[in-house]
This record gives structure tokens, C-alpha cells and sequence, in this order.
């Protein structure tokens, strides 16, 4: 591995995720840049929890926590996917990345400039291409998702989930109070609308539909009110789902890689 081919993903949730597996099966090289306390609600298919775990795998990738550049290349050589508690973009004193992904999914910019990789791509709403980035993909739901844009901004965030199954904001369980996350259930258990799922502190957390949790926060972490830290699947045959990609980080993870070959190609680097 060399810097000139080291591509930067800012992010390591369900969604990024499917990204750095499309970069990995390319053969590119992958360095996953998280915050301290990743506060992943897919986690079973993120390599965020790498941060928490030291190790974890998804899919056919391994991520591996690591603190140093040097300890990343090793990963890399090996195999593995390093990841890196490094929200500020330290790393980028010691490198100047191929391309850099902003995969935060945060609705706006955290920092991500064009100046910062040879390539930069950001994904969702928060971002003009052409201006903060070179180009920007469509995360809504719909008939534009992964649509590739080189000029302007992604749909503004509506605040309203995507349906699956016909349930939007149903499916999503926010935090009624600020405190200590516990859980009751697990990621992959059948639970009943209306059935406590987890704590925090002493208050109860309802399911507020019937199905499987398809996602839901560490135990441990510090909530705030109205934070999203579950998500339910009403349909109870899907249980395996709750353990590999969504068809939505795959369509989105096959953009990326589309927009770094293209990108690559129109820039000739």
C-alpha cells in the first residue's frame, strides 16, 4: 500500500459500511476514520464496532482498531480493514489520501473539504458538489438513491424515515429521556408493539411496532432525548437481514466506487 492509493472513509456505520466493502472488493485500500463513542444502531453490520471490540467482522470483511498509520498499513497488508478513533482528520498531517469519503451521514458538513484528497465524495445532504466535494450521492430512499451528483446538493433531509414494509417513523425508536442506555431485547429478537425493549435509567422504552430489532445502541451508552437508538423490522421472516448489508448500503456503497473509478479517470490520477 502507498498514500497514492489509500482511500479515507470518514465514518464506519451500516451505510458506510457498504461502501468500504465495494472500495475493498476493488482492491483498494481502506482506512476507516470514527469518533471516540460510534453510536451505530446497525452495529451488528458496522465496523464501527471495531472501536469498542478491537476486532469485528462483517460480511467477509474484518475491521481492526488501530492508533497509528503504521499500525493501518499492517492491517491493510493483512487483510483487514483498520479503523481508526480519529474524528478530527489528525491523520491527515502525516498523508495525503487518493480520495476520501465522507460517510458520517450527519445531514451536514463536519469538516470534509475538496483540498483534503485527490478525490472527495460525501454522501446525503450537507454538501454542494463542485464546492465542498467532488461529487455527492443520493442516500433518500426512492428512485434516486445512489444517483450520482457533480453539481449541487442532495435532497434536503425530510426527518422522516424510509418506509420498509409500509412503516416509516413507526419503525424508528428515539430515546424518551437523556441517560444510560440498557437493553431488555436484542438485535434479532421478536418483540410485540407496545413491549419494553430497554431502559434508560428508569424509564421504559417501547417497540413501537411488532417485528424484529433489526438495530439498536450499545449498552452503555450515554443517550440524549429524542436520539434514535433502535430500529424494528415488521416482517419476522427477515431475521437475517439483521446480519448482513441492506440492499440501501450496497446500492449506495456501488456509487462510491462508481464515482472514484470515474473521478479518477476524468482527473487522471
Amino acid at each position: 500500500m502507498t498514500d497514492k492509493d489509500l482511500i479515507l472513509v470518514r465514518g464506519g456505520g451500516d451505510i458506510a459500511t457498504g461502501s468500504i466493502q465495494k472500495l475493498w472488493h476493488a482492491g483498494y485500500p481502506v482506512l476507516v476514520l470514527e469518533s471516540d463513542q460510534p453510536s451505530a444502531i446497525r452495529r451488528y453490520v458496522a465496523l464501527s464496532e471495531a472501536v469498542y471490540e478491537g476486532e469485528w467482522k462483517v460480511e467477509d470483511m474484518t475491521g481492526i482498531r488501530v492508533d497509528t498509520l503504521a499500525a493501518a498499513k499492517m492491517a491493510i497488508d493483512s487483510g483487514k480493514i483498520p479503523v481508526m478513533a480519529d474524528p478530527s482528520l489528525q491523520i491527515l498531517k502525516e498523508i495525503r489520501p487518493f480520495a476520501l469519503v465522507d460517510a458520517i451521514l450527519a445531514k451536514r458538513n463536519l469538516g470534509t473539504t475538496r483540498g483534503m484528497a485527490g478525490i472527495t465524495i460525501a454522501l446525503g445532504p450537507g454538501f454542494l458538489a463542485g464546492i465542498d466535494v467532488d461529487a455527492v450521492v443520493e442516500t433518500m430512499r426512492g428512485h434516486d438513491l445512489g444517483r450520482l451528483i457533480l453539481s449541487g446538493g442532495a435532497l434536503p433531509d425530510t426527518g422522516v424515515p424510509g418506509l420498509i414494509d409500509g412503516y416509516g417513523k413507526e419503525r424508528v425508536v428515539h430515546a424518551p429521556a437523556s441517560g444510560i442506555f440498557e437493553s431488555v431485547r436484542r438485535i434479532g429478537d421478536a418483540v410485540q408493539k407496545g413491549e419494553t425493549i430497554a431502559r434508560i435509567g428508569e424509564v421504559p422504552v417501547p417497540a413501537g411496532i411488532g417485528g424484529i430489532i433489526r438495530g439498536m445502541i450499545r449498552d452503555g451508552y450515554r443517550t440524549t432525548e429524542g436520539m434514535k437508538i433502535a430500529d424494528i423490522d415488521s416482517r419476522l421472516s427477515q431475521r437475517a437481514n439483521c446480519y448482513t448489508i441492506s440492499d440501501k448500503a450496497r446500492c449506495i456503497g456501488g456509487s462510491v466506487l462508481e464515482a472514484v473509478i470515474m473521478l479518477k479517470n476524468r482527473k487522471l490520477i
